[in-house]
């Protein structure tokens, strides 16, 4: 199959793990890297072997290049994903899609009137664990579903990230920055979601950076630290989430999916591969259950998404990253924030096609049978 050639624009920290993926696909050849500082694609082009280190403006130009990655910080996502859109390129954008709805719909609406698709981050649910948990719940081991539950607990980047203060504004925050993976996961496993409710405080602020370079730096928190969401499946499943950066430590599991039948304990799924834990009707332990896919490499495959919009496009296929369940995460995200302000259930008006399991038995480079 002839490879797909992408253009890759934002050079930070996440470029490596996408550049990494286009190593380990044989659909993708990355062919140009670009960056608001150019050295720092010409160090990528350096260290990956990627030809070309260019503007933004020259990569939209190179009549090669059928998709954009959008590796830019969520708030240059809109601008970014049209001007790519513009250019008759498909897109594939980090998580989030965007900073709001309204800029979420502007992507998918541009690229429906320009015949291009959309992709979007996490593509973690297609790695050997989340695939491992579809199966199981698909094939009815633990009944079915009635209710599931998500924490994403952690006391932030402050620590660690050496520029932290992003993730403590609008658009960011630990449901806009770790709740795509939670649910993304969540709604890949159970489907669309028709209602939500939240609760969300601004819980420590102002923060104090210990890591460097920016030692001993305040950060003004503006955007809720801890979001504590409820929501109502399509389905009738009840599911409770609850994204903080304001707690030192928890025993609270990643995502578990409680059935008519069992418990599904799932991995976390800011990652590609397991544990996947199981306990049956009447069991009081749960057991390891065996992948039943591949992909579970995380630092090879965090971009696998990419990889299978690239092989979309070659067969003709829906992709399973699409734009349209990352506006449905996007609108969930939004939602807890503002029926938090407004103190009361939102009906969620977006729905989406649940992705399409991936085949048993694939070869590690192969995302097609």
């Amino acid at each position: 199959m002839r490879p797909v050639k992408i253009g890759i624009i934002g050079c930070g920290n996440i470029s490596a793990a996408y550049l990494r993926t286009v190593q380990a696909f044989k659909i993708l050849e990355c062919v140009a890297l670009a960056d608001i500082d150019l050295s720092r694609a010409e160090a990528r082009c350096s260290e990956f072997g990627v030809p070309n280190a260019v503007s933004v403006a020259e990569l939209l130009a190179m009549d090669e290049i059928e998709i954009v990655v959008n590796l830019t910080t969520p708030q240059s996502h809109r601008e970014v994903s049209l001007a790519a859109i513009a250019a008759g390129k498909h897109v594939y954008t980090e998580k989030p899609l965007a900073v709001s709805r309204a800029e979420g719909a502007e992507i998918l609406a541009a690229a429906q009137a320009k015949g291009v698709r959309v992709g979007c981050a996490p593509g973690t649910f297609l790695g050997a664990g989340l695939q491992t948990c579809r199966k199981l719940i698909d094939d009815g081991v633990i009944g079915r579903p009635v209710a599931a539950s998500a924490f994403m607990i952690s006391h932030g980047h402050e620590s660690w990230h050496p520029d932290p203060a992003y993730y403590y504004q609008p658009g960011a925050g630990p449901m806009f920055d770790m709740g795509p993976y939670y649910l993304t996961a969540l709604t890949t496993l159970l489907g669309p979601v028709a209602r939500v409710a939240g609760t969300a405080g601004i819980q420590i602020s102002p923060r104090t950076i210990t890591s460097q370079p920016k030692h001993g730096e305040q950060i003004i928190v503006n955007t809720p630290d801890h979001v504590a969401g409820t929501f109502t499946f399509s389905s009738g499943a009840i599911g409770t989430i609850i994204t903080t950066f304001a707690t030192w430590a928890s025993v609270l599991p990643r995502i578990e999916i409680y059935g008519t039948e069992g418990t599904l304990a799932v991995p976390d799924p800011n990652s590609l591969g397991g544990p996947v834990r199981l306990a049956k009707a009447g069991e009081r332990e749960f057991s390891e259950v065996s992948l039943s896919h591949g992909h579970a490499d995380g630092r090879t495959k965090w971009g696998i998404g990419v990889a299978d919009l690239a092989h979309a496009i070659r067969s003709g296929r829906p992709h399973r990253a699409t734009g349209a369940q990352s506006y449905h995460v996007l609108e969930l995200m939004e939602g807890f924030l503002t029926s938090s302000a407004r103190a009361e259930y939102l009906t969620v008006e977006s729905t989406f096609e649940r992705p399409s399991a991936l085949p048993l038995g694939l070869p590690e480079d192969m995302l097609d049978d």
